[in-house]
């Protein structure tokens, strides 16, 4: 039975980079794939391209393609990435100039189509959170469909050594080279069903070769400085085993990818991307060998008639204002400290809907309830943070804290301070047949 084989290069924007080139060089692999793309990631982008229209895609694209171009160009190994973010064309454009600079004659692909902002600035568009879309008026920034294997699949049959898209399901950027290598149709969802697992499994990298799945004391993984990351060897009839290179840290376990099977899906029976409702619930997993799963099992059927929109937009403003205290009493000043710049907040009438006190070490992340304290901490940092819905207040925020250098409990150091926007999203479905995609060549 044929097989081809799939490397993850990446599993989120700023992932490491040296496990890709591994891959590339010693992997054997067929497709290098990087899935760099958050719901927030396409929303910054997408402000990043309003101030220059010649940006708004990965920050990271040219290094990612300079160390490894040059050898995926020489093995014929195909890449595929939705590092193009908000500007597939100027990242594609990019991708050509890196492989010109390099005298490598690359045919690369932009996949445009998922932009449908201006659809939902004309439409009736209700959210996830019962907001219609459209009367958020200029705090929206992006728009977003996440779109299926179709165009990717159309540009691997033009010829497309790299492919550089925009918001496609985090699966689909695996399934389209396997639909194309084994010829599976559109609707063979059976098949579908089994391509999306093994785009699951692989889409977030070093998770499932034993990096997050790593617990010391637990669940014992070694050589995490220098994890591989997973590869794919994918059988015509959509099976797959999961390995990594030989020799590289981490592990690739039933346990790790069971971890990832589970991830981030609502109904493992019932998983809907735009190519298909997955079934994973029939999945079976077995050690063929040392850093060989074999995964078998999923199925599918018939694909929604609707698209998720990942919808980007301004929220609100966030200041923030952090200090040390350690030694003897370190808590008690700590408190102090909360208690001093909550008065002065009230004093200045800083406006704010919502606020956070919390003690690095002590209670910042279950709180004062579960966070029982056995001894006293030597050291402690007091962090406030709160959201308004203007600039202003939110850096005052971070002044009070910083007054407490001279104004507040002795022997406090190490002030940090910071206001930022922040960028939200919602999600909204918009029925497909209104998206509509396309591929540019270089």
């Amino acid at each position: 039975m044929r097989h081809i084989r799939i490397g993850a290069g990446a599993g989120y924007s700023g992932d490491r980079i040296e496990p890709a080139i591994e891959l590339a060089e010693k992997g054997e692999i067929d497709y290098l794939v990087f899935e760099c793309l958050a719901e927030r990631t396409i929303a910054i982008a997408q402000q990043s391209k309003m101030k220059n229209p010649t940006l708004g895609f990965d920050p990271l694209l040219a290094e990612r393609m300079q160390a490894v171009l040059g050898i995926c160009s020489e093995k014929k190994i195909k890449i595929i990435t939705n590092m193009g973010a908000a500007n597939p064309l100027a990242a594609a454009a990019m991708v050509r100039q890196i492989a010109l600079s390099m005298n490598l004659k690359l045919k690369v692909a932009a996949v445009i189509g998922d932009d449908v902002l201006d659809i939902l600035k004309a439409g009736a568009y209700i959210s996830d959170q019962d907001i219609l879309v459209n009367t958020l008026g200029d705090k929206l920034l992006s728009a977003n469909a996440y779109i299926g294997a179709a165009p990717l699949v159309a540009a691997l049959a033009q010829g497309a050594d790299v492919i550089v898209t925009g918001r496609v399901a985090d699966p689909a950027l695996f399934l389209a080279p396997l639909i194309h290598e084994f010829n599976w149709a559109m609707d063979d969802w059976h098949r579908l069903g089994q391509g999306t697992l093994v785009g699951h499994l692989l889409e977030c990298a070093g998770q499932v070769s034993g990096g997050y799945f790593a617990d010391p004391g637990y669940k014992d993984v070694q050589g995490l400085a220098r994890l591989g990351f997973p590869i794919g060897e994918v059988a015509e009839d959509g099976s797959v085993v999961i390995t990594k290179v030989a020799g590289s840290g981490g592990q690739v376990t039933p346990a790790t990818c069971k971890e990832q099977l589970l991830y981030e899906i609502h109904d493992p029976a019932g998983y809907l991307t735009p190519d298909v409702v997955a079934d994973f619930s029939g999945v079976t997993m077995k050690e063929i060998g040392p850093d060989q799963v074999l995964v078998q099992g999923a199925s599918g059927r018939a694909r929604p008639d609707t698209l998720k929109v990942s919808i980007g937009y301004i929220d609100s403003y966030i200041g923030e204002g952090q200090i040390s205290y350690a030694g003897p009493g370190a808590l008690a000043r700590a408190r102090l400290a909360q208690a001093i710049v909550a008065e002065r907040l009230e004093l200045s009438a800083v406006k704010f809907d919502e606020i956070r006190y919390d003690l690095l070490g002590v209670d910042a992340i279950h709180g004062t309830s579960l966070s029982v304290q056995t001894s006293e901490p030597y050291e402690v940092r007091v962090r406030v943070a709160a959201r308004s819905d203007n600039m202003r207040d939110a850096v005052r925020i971070g002044n009070e804290v910083e007054t407490l250098y001279t104004c507040g409990p002795a022997a406090g150091g190490g002030v940090t301070k910071s206001a930022k926007e922040v960028v939200a999203v919602q999600s909204c479905l918009l029925p497909r047949q209104l998206v509509k995609t396309a591929v540019h060549f270089e």
